[in-house]
């Protein structure tokens, strides 16, 4: 197990209530594409205590309504998981009906959350993801048969500002989710155009807070450490937060976050390389185990190397052989070439992941046009894979 050593300061903070389910301390696994599968969402629910809320990766209403294997696969959660959440992904309100009357009457999930945060073109070119705010009366259509096909599964909705700095959605969103019955949001506070760069606004987020008091507001965005959640609290007002590529290559960060929820001043995670390199054959283990194929899963698991080798010294060429390694045997042989007992790296707390910013954001034809009609919009515009 990693070594612990002091965070301050001693603050706590209450739980969220999602629906029926309580979440303390208010902390939620951000869907990641590829990352939140069910062995990542293992490890941080490990380190966390199982306390937390941990959420799929993104869920595409089309493909779960036709039961693609690959979809069916990712909506599978260990029995230890509680309660179970579903991120869905859609824009046919009819198609993301089904999908949610689907979970509902199946029991395939606890809780259903709603993707209108994703940036990627693939996504937005299509109308969906972060782009979908803009159209209004869309967002509600969909929204409201999420909500009336959930029957009494607790239904969230995740989303950013708006397209761009001339195009914000944020405000009238949230008012939209509180009318249609939605049990809490969560906003990235970043514009479409952002993606993930430049600095996440948490001013938008207390805004947000301030403008829907009826339901609980998640913050997103820009929480590196533990130290960063409680900070965009106290500033915010927010309820609780939204963690994602802050913990890549660091499930432990959960850990953290619930001792610096609880108040707790001896259990921040400092691993040293031995500890982080024990968790690197673990999660390639898990990978290879949800796969059924061991080879696969450190294929698989090669993306998250460089996430956890972060800060140590670790040469290039070391690297570059970790990332190409194809079974456990390779993996831990390479790793039990370095310098084990090196401590956890000053600064490796810091951003990781994904910087990219100012992107042009990809609109279908005409969506600027008028932020209320949605004509031309129907099942063909559905994603038919699941994962982002």
């Amino acid at each position: 197990m990693p070594t612990l050593t002091t965070p301050a300061p001693d603050r706590t903070a209450a739980p969220l209530r999602i629906g029926p389910h309580t979440v303390a301390p208010p902390v939620v696994l951000a869907p990641m594409a590829g990352i939140t599968n069910a062995p990542f969402r293992t490890l941080c629910r490990e380190f966390s205590g199982g306390k937390g809320l941990f959420v799929s990766e993104m869920i595409t209403t089309r493909a779960l309504v036709e039961r693609n294997e690959k979809t069916m696969q990712l909506i599978h959660f260990d029995a230890t998981e509680t309660p179970r959440s579903i991120q869905l992904y859609g824009v046919d309100p009819g198609t993301v009906g089904k999908a949610v009357r689907m979970i509902a009457e199946e029991d395939l999930a606890d809780h259903i959350d709603l993707n209108f945060g994703c940036p990627v073109p693939k996504v937005t070119r299509k109308g969906g993801g972060s782009a979908l705010p803009y159209k209004r009366n869309l967002l509600r259509a969909i929204v409201r048969e999420a909500v009336t096909g959930a029957g009494g599964l607790p239904v969230t909705m995740k989303m950013r500002k708006g397209l761009d700095d001339d195009h914000l959605t944020y405000l009238d969103a949230g008012r939209i989710a509180v009318e249609e019955g939605v049990t809490a949001i969560a906003l990235h506070g970043r514009t479409t155009a952002q993606h993930y760069g430049g600095t996440a606004d948490w001013d938008a987020i207390a805004r947000l807070k301030e403008h829907v008091p009826e339901i609980p507001v998640l913050g997103n965005g820009d929480i590196w450490s533990a130290e960063d959640a409680l900070r965009m609290v106290w500033e915010t007002g927010c309820d609780g937060v939204v963690v994602g590529r802050g913990c890549l290559g660091r499930p432990w960060l959960f850990a953290d976050l619930v001792a610096a929820f609880e108040g707790r001043t001896d259990a921040f995670v400092r691993p040293t390389l031995r500890e982080v390199a024990d968790v690197m054959v673990r999660h390639a283990t898990l990978l290879g185990e949800w796969i059924g194929d061991e080879a696969r899963g450190v294929i698989d698991f090669r993306k998250h190397v460089a996430w956890y080798l972060k800060g140590f010294a670790v040469g290039s060429e070391m690297r570059k052989r970790l990332a190409i390694t194809s079974s456990l045997e390779a993996l831990r042989a390479g790793l039990d070439e370095l310098d084990l007992d090196q401590p956890w790296p000053a600064g490796a707390d810091g951003p990781r992941g994904r910087t990219s910013g100012n992107n042009r954001v990809v609109l279908p034809d005409g969506w600027l046009k008028d932020p209320y009609d949605c004509a031309g919009i129907g099942e063909d515009a559905e994603l038919d894979t699941s994962g982002g």
